[in-house]
């Protein structure tokens, strides 16, 4: 069963034809192996995952600023 999921130091590719990019990640296991795949996204996944992080970015920044 799958604990959680890691992205990797490599770079992402985007392929033309589909229209998808990927993103190599690690997926961690309870049983705490791992193994590495690959995350594939549509444009519109992709400008989803974008909001998301950018949100996630900011609300890391607000908790770090001194209030």
């Amino acid at each position: 069963m799958i604990g959680y999921a890691t992205p990797n130091r490599s770079d992402i590719t985007y392929k033309h034809d589909t229209e998808r990019v990927s993103i190599p990640i690690t997926l961690h296991h309870l049983d705490e192996t791992t193994e590495g795949t690959t995350l594939v996204l549509t444009p519109g996944q992709v400008e989803l995952f974008h909001s998301q992080l950018s949100r996630a970015i900011e609300l890391r920044e607000q908790q770090q600023s001194p209030q």
